[in-house]
Protein backbone atom coordinates (compact mmCIF):
# COMPACT_ATOMS: atom_id res chain seq x y z
CA UNK A 1 0.00 0.00 0.00
CA UNK A 2 1.32 3.40 -1.07
CA UNK A 3 1.66 6.05 1.78
CA UNK A 4 2.82 9.41 1.47
CA UNK A 5 3.62 11.44 5.14
CA UNK A 6 4.25 15.28 4.92
CA UNK A 7 6.09 16.78 7.99
CA UNK A 8 7.92 20.16 8.94
CA UNK A 9 4.89 22.49 8.84
CA UNK A 10 4.59 25.23 11.53
CA UNK A 11 4.10 28.23 12.92
CA UNK A 12 6.30 31.16 11.29
CA UNK A 13 6.98 34.57 11.15
CA UNK A 14 6.48 36.80 8.01
CA UNK A 15 9.90 36.45 6.16
CA UNK A 16 10.75 33.45 7.55
CA UNK A 17 11.49 29.88 5.97
CA UNK A 18 10.43 26.22 6.36
CA UNK A 19 11.38 23.20 4.78
CA UNK A 20 8.58 20.64 4.46
CA UNK A 21 9.36 16.77 3.39
CA UNK A 22 7.14 13.78 2.35
CA UNK A 23 8.71 10.37 2.14
CA UNK A 24 6.58 7.57 0.86
CA UNK A 25 6.75 4.13 1.33
CA UNK A 26 5.02 1.21 -0.40
CA UNK A 27 6.30 1.83 -3.71
CA UNK A 28 9.93 4.04 -5.64
CA UNK A 29 8.77 7.05 -6.57
CA UNK A 30 12.02 7.85 -8.65
CA UNK A 31 10.63 7.24 -11.82
CA UNK A 32 7.58 9.53 -10.87
CA UNK A 33 6.59 13.33 -10.54
CA UNK A 34 6.48 14.40 -7.25
CA UNK A 35 4.64 17.74 -6.55
CA UNK A 36 3.09 20.06 -3.35
CA UNK A 37 -0.26 21.74 -3.75
CA UNK A 38 -2.07 23.90 -1.26
CA UNK A 39 -5.10 24.91 0.20
CA UNK A 40 -6.10 28.47 2.45
CA UNK A 41 -8.75 28.68 4.67
CA UNK A 42 -11.84 28.84 2.42
CA UNK A 43 -9.81 28.08 -0.75
CA UNK A 44 -9.34 25.37 -3.59
CA UNK A 45 -6.54 23.10 -3.27
CA UNK A 46 -3.94 25.05 -5.56
CA UNK A 47 -1.01 24.05 -7.22
CA UNK A 48 2.82 24.70 -5.80
CA UNK A 49 5.76 23.13 -7.45
CA UNK A 50 6.53 19.79 -9.27
CA UNK A 51 9.57 17.93 -9.76
CA UNK A 52 9.82 15.65 -12.64
CA UNK A 53 11.60 12.38 -12.56
CA UNK A 54 14.00 13.51 -14.69
CA UNK A 55 14.78 16.61 -11.93
CA UNK A 56 13.07 19.94 -13.27
CA UNK A 57 11.16 21.86 -11.60
CA UNK A 58 7.77 24.12 -12.10
CA UNK A 59 6.50 26.76 -9.69
CA UNK A 60 3.01 28.34 -9.55
CA UNK A 61 4.18 32.23 -9.96
CA UNK A 62 2.76 33.17 -6.14
CA UNK A 63 5.98 31.44 -4.90
CA UNK A 64 8.53 31.03 -7.69
CA UNK A 65 11.73 32.44 -6.18
CA UNK A 66 10.64 31.79 -3.24
CA UNK A 67 10.40 28.20 -2.69
CA UNK A 68 12.39 25.40 -4.02
CA UNK A 69 11.04 21.81 -4.33
CA UNK A 70 13.55 19.04 -4.26
CA UNK A 71 13.84 14.95 -4.38
CA UNK A 72 16.57 12.64 -3.01
CA UNK A 73 15.52 9.10 -4.69
CA UNK A 74 17.22 6.94 -2.34
CA UNK A 75 15.38 8.83 0.34
CA UNK A 76 12.25 8.12 -1.49
CA UNK A 77 11.66 12.16 -0.61
CA UNK A 78 10.56 15.26 -1.90
CA UNK A 79 11.05 18.66 -0.03
CA UNK A 80 9.80 21.85 -0.27
CA UNK A 81 11.83 24.98 0.92
CA UNK A 82 10.15 27.84 1.72
CA UNK A 83 11.46 30.85 2.15
CA UNK A 84 10.24 34.90 2.50
CA UNK A 85 7.39 33.02 3.91
CA UNK A 86 4.05 35.40 3.44
CA UNK A 87 0.56 35.66 5.40
CA UNK A 88 -0.88 34.63 2.37
CA UNK A 89 0.88 31.56 2.21
CA UNK A 90 -0.52 29.95 4.75
CA UNK A 91 -2.55 27.12 3.82
CA UNK A 92 -2.46 22.87 4.74
CA UNK A 93 0.58 21.95 2.62
CA UNK A 94 0.07 18.49 0.85
CA UNK A 95 2.31 15.97 -1.15
CA UNK A 96 1.41 14.07 -4.25
CA UNK A 97 3.04 11.79 -6.45
CA UNK A 98 1.94 10.55 -9.76
CA UNK A 99 0.41 7.27 -10.83
CA UNK A 100 2.17 7.11 -14.30
CA UNK A 101 5.86 6.52 -14.57
CA UNK A 102 7.95 8.32 -16.77
CA UNK A 103 5.51 10.63 -17.99
CA UNK A 104 6.50 13.11 -20.74
CA UNK A 105 4.22 15.66 -19.64
CA UNK A 106 4.65 17.51 -15.83
CA UNK A 107 1.21 18.02 -14.74
CA UNK A 108 0.09 20.84 -12.45
CA UNK A 109 -3.28 19.75 -11.75
CA UNK A 110 -4.59 17.52 -9.56
CA UNK A 111 -6.48 14.89 -11.41
CA UNK A 112 -2.99 13.97 -12.69
CA UNK A 113 -1.80 12.83 -9.03
CA UNK A 114 -2.87 9.42 -7.48
CA UNK A 115 -1.55 9.52 -4.24
CA UNK A 116 -1.47 12.05 -1.87
CA UNK A 117 0.40 12.78 1.77
CA UNK A 118 -2.00 13.85 4.73
CA UNK A 119 -1.10 17.38 4.52
CA UNK A 120 0.93 19.93 7.02
CA UNK A 121 -0.11 22.68 8.31
CA UNK A 122 2.26 25.47 7.40
CA UNK A 123 0.55 29.53 9.39
CA UNK A 124 2.93 32.47 8.29
CA UNK A 125 2.03 35.04 10.86
CA UNK A 126 3.23 37.78 13.43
Amino acid sequence: QVQLVGSGGGLVLPGGSLRLSCTASGRTFSNYDLAWFRQGPGKEREFVAVISWRGIAYYSDSVKGRFTISRDNAKNTVYLQMNSLKPEDTAVYYCAADGVPNTRVVATTRGRYDYWGQGTQVTVSS
